[in-house]
């Protein structure tokens, strides 16, 4: 039977990878897991009440885009969090997570062809491994444009040159950057929207993270491209309540853009989408309209800032993230290190290589390693100290 050849490629997903490299060898210690950015603060408690008090809903197909409660909830939320007003009815669309989201939207959106030619997809490196499937599922070229120290770790794609510029499609662009943790800021926004303006692609923000950070909220794609008077097709962000509410096993997020944008994802997903069930809807509505926990768990990843600055402070190159949930630590080579670590302390974390590409040379995250902090306070400064002893000292 013959297979496909557009994934043949594809490098092993970076956990079965990492359980290969690591699981064959005994932990040196307590296991302390800081691989997978699952957040383990505690979700507010009355999501479950209102599940219960809607659960008649699991007697009934949901409905495909979202409710209109749920929709009326995420565009009052853009409208408080980025002062956007978006139609609820036109410019929203629920997801069943992010991932679905900027998979299926490069599905909806992507041509078969750019000025006569294949279509490219712009994504930073080290990038959400989604990206790159999904310019492969459309027919597309992926090209991985370096987000390392040198340019902020945010990618400089003006930098890719006019002809590779002319055959793009889709940039994705991740702020607050996984692994990162570097925030895209206002000039930054307005460069890459020109760029598409000149240029004419599509820019997917990828924002699942911008309600952890230390001291300003991150600057918004779409309020940007608000301010510049940009095509209102130009940029569609995707956002999410697994960071923002540590609920990733609810499974809500959504995708917002312009009214021509939204509805060629919608007629997708009338094909192919797999709604939220309409009791988790009624639940993501009320969290997306509650702000109380979410200052609460900001405080909680703050405290968490404070420990790894301490911690790590004195190590040579160590970089406070700006934002999100992860530490991008270096290292002479990740693999090595994350297996040093995990046979002398039982420490697990994730290496760097393991979310990039190496097209053009060195792998961009080879002398990197990627932590975690969303085990407890007590747990995770343990877990950096034996960290910190084994690969700095």
């Amino acid at each position: 039977m013959n297979l496909p050849e557009r994934f043949s490629n594809l490098p092993e997903y970076a956990f079965p990878r990492l359980r290969a490299l690591l699981d064959v060898h005994a932990p040196g210690g307590d296991v302390v897991h800081m691989t997978i950015g699952e957040p383990k603060h505690a979700f507010p408690a009355w999501v479950t009440d209102v599940i219960v008090q809607n659960a008649a809903g699991f007697n009934s197909y949901p409905v495909n885009e979202g409710s209109p409660a749920l929709l009326g909830a995420v565009a009052d939320w853009v409208g408080r969090r980025y002062g956007v007003a978006l139609d609820p009815a036109t410019q929203v669309m629920a997801l069943n997570g992010t991932r679905e989201g900027l998979y299926n939207a490069a599905m909806a959106l992507c041509p078969e062809t750019r000025n006569g030619r294949k279509p490219v997809v712009l994504t930073p490196n080290p990038f959400y491994q989604v990206y790159m499937v999904a310019a492969l599922s459309v027919g597309a070229e992926p090209i991985f444009v370096p987000a390392t120290a040198a340019t902020g770790h945010l990618p400089d794609y003006a930098g890719v040159g006019a002809e590779v510029l002319n055959r793009t499609a889709i940039v994705y662009v991740c702020s607050p950057a996984n692994p990162q943790g570097a925030v895209a800021d206002r000039d930054y926004w307005a460069n890459l929207i020109a760029l598409a303006e000149q240029y004419d692609f599509r820019i997917f923000a990828d924002e699942c993270y911008s309600e952890i950070y230390r001291d300003a909220p991150p600057t918004g794609a779409l309020q940007v491209a608000r301010d510049l008077n940009a095509d209102p097709e130009r940029v569609t962000i995707f956002h999410s309540l697994s960071k923002r509410s540590n609920l990733p096993g609810l499974r809500s997020g959504f995708v917002a853009g312009g009214p021509e944008t939204i509805r060629q994802i919608r007629q997708l997903r009338n094909y192919s989408g797999a709604p939220l069930p309409g009791p988790l809807q009624a639940a993501a509505a009320a969290v997306w309209a509650d702000e109380t926990h979410v200052e609460e768990n900001r405080a909680l990843y703050r405290e968490k800032y404070a420990i790894a600055d301490e911690v790590l402070g004195s190590v040579q190159g160590y970089q406070a993230p700006q934002a999100g949930f992860f530490l991008w630590l270096p290292v002479e080579n990740g693999e090595a290190a994350a297996l040093k670590l995990w046979q002398d302390t039982g420490v697990r974390v994730l290496p760097g290589a393991y979310l990039a590409q190496g097209e053009t040379g060195a792998n961009p995250g080879e002398g990197y390693i990627r932590v975690a902090m969303v085990a407890p306070k007590t747990e995770m400064q343990s877990g950096l100290i034996r960290l910190r002893d084994c690969l700095y000292r």
